[in-house]
């Protein structure tokens, strides 16, 4: 029987040792040799975009965005080969047609982007190259375009509230959905006609100035119509026209505002005259006009005042159930001046309010001082006089 020799367990443990030893050298000298491998595999120049095949209708514009490299700063040209020259390529960044881009290792990349215009009697795929040249290093990116004849889509405005209802003083504001079913990005210009004398504004929502509206392909975007009638609009139905255009795509959408009437109140007196007088605690009676300067009904008439402290107004009617459109309503307001007043002039403020419609004037009160405090005066002064002569003939002869 064969005797297997044992060996001591700090020879097993140095064994051990030595064989993980040799897999780490091992392990690092085939690191050593991938790792220049690796690097040597990154390409120094590298052009690309995120959609190189499109598909659009025939009289679209294309934009197609592109990505340039480099493993260091270079000076990259640009050109573009198989693109009809009736297609107008350009090469844009940067707010300017160019050339050619400055490429940097890990920086951000040149904005740029190659825009064509496909002719309206395009057909069929066009195939195109993007070159980029740095010195000796080229980099070459295929594009395909291909025309969609009578598929290209259609676009569209719509409105969930196309009619709305309500008085001549009101603003009204409608909401639509202006979608592209196209397979390309659309701006369109924004327009909206109303009436003769309305106010009639469309921009995207949230845009208080803009004209325009770019909507990407297969999305809406939502367009804010903003309507003013002139403030002595009749009664009645008014069409308002809302378009949005794109190249040869429009849409439009009709609107619509039934206006019920204007509301307007006027308050005066029949002889336009704002003024009266009295004495202090005495009562003013003054006639008060309302009257309807619009085109419906005031309803439910109420009447209030602001006055000096401690003086009184009332009225009489003290409500009026309807002034009909062009028509009036005499009321008296008695005004009552406080009995301590002191003579000058006052004003007082009288408002009507119905529910539809206010207005308000100032009336200026003359407080006159009372005749009765004349007379009292007089009689002093003729007391004050009479008991003089008394005096100077009583001892006058002394």
């Amino acid at each position: 029987m064969a005797t297997v020799p044992v060996l001591p367990a700090r020879a097993r443990v140095s064994i051990t040792a030595r064989r993980t030893g040799s897999l780490a050298a091992l392990a690092a000298l085939i690191a050593s040799l991938v790792a220049p491998i690796s690097a040597s595999a990154a390409d120094p120049l590298t052009i690309t975009t995120p959609y190189p095949a499109v598909s659009v209708s025939a009289g679209a514009k294309v934009s197609f965005q592109l990505t340039v490299k480099a493993d260091q700063e270079r000076q990259v040209s640009l050109s573009v080969s198989g693109a009809p020259a009736s297609w107008g390529p350009a090469f844009r960044g940067g707010g300017f047609i160019v050339d050619g881009v400055t490429a940097t290792k890990g920086g951000t990349p040149p904005d740029v982007r190659l825009d064509l215009t496909v002719p309206a009697d395009a057909t069929g795929t066009t195939s195109m190259t993007v070159v980029a040249k740095s010195g000796g290093l080229t980099a070459s990116l295929p594009l395909s375009v291909r025309v969609n004849q009578g598929g290209g889509g259609s676009v569209a405005m719509t409105a969930d509230y196309p009619t709305l209802k309500g008085v001549a003083s009101q603003t009204y504001n409608f909401s639509l959905s202006l979608s592209n079913d196209t397979p390309e990005d659309l701006t369109f210009s924004l327009a909206a006609q109303g009436p003769d004398g309305w106010t009639v504004t469309a921009k995207p929502s949230g845009q208080s100035q803009a004209a325009s509206a770019v909507v990407k392909a297969g999305e809406a975007a939502t367009i804010s119509v903003e309507a003013d009638p002139p403030a002595d609009a009749d009664a009645g139905d008014y069409p308002i026209q809302v378009s949005a255009t794109a190249g040869d795509q429009t849409a439009n959408q009709q609107l619509g505002v039934t206006i019920t009437g204007s509301y307007k109140m006027t308050v005066t007196t029949p002889d336009q005259r704002l003024s009266a007088s009295g004495g202090a605690g005495s009562t003013i009676n003054e006639t008060v006009r309302i009257q309807n300067d619009g085109s419906a009904p005031l309803t439910d008439v109420t009447f209030d005042k602001t006055a000096p402290s401690k003086w009184d107004v009332t009225y009489s009617p003290a409500t009026v159930d309807s002034i009909a459109p062009g028509s009036y309503q005499d009321v008296t307001a008695a005004i009552k001046p406080a009995g301590d007043a002191i003579a000058g002039d006052y004003v007082v403020n009288i408002s009507a309010k119905s529910k539809e419609s206010s207005g308000n004037a100032d009336f200026r009160i003359t407080v006159e001082t009372s005749p009765i405090w004349g007379i009292v005066g007089l009689l002093l002064i003729a007391a004050i006089i009479a008991g003089l002569v008394w005096v100077f003939r009583a001892y006058g002869r002394r």
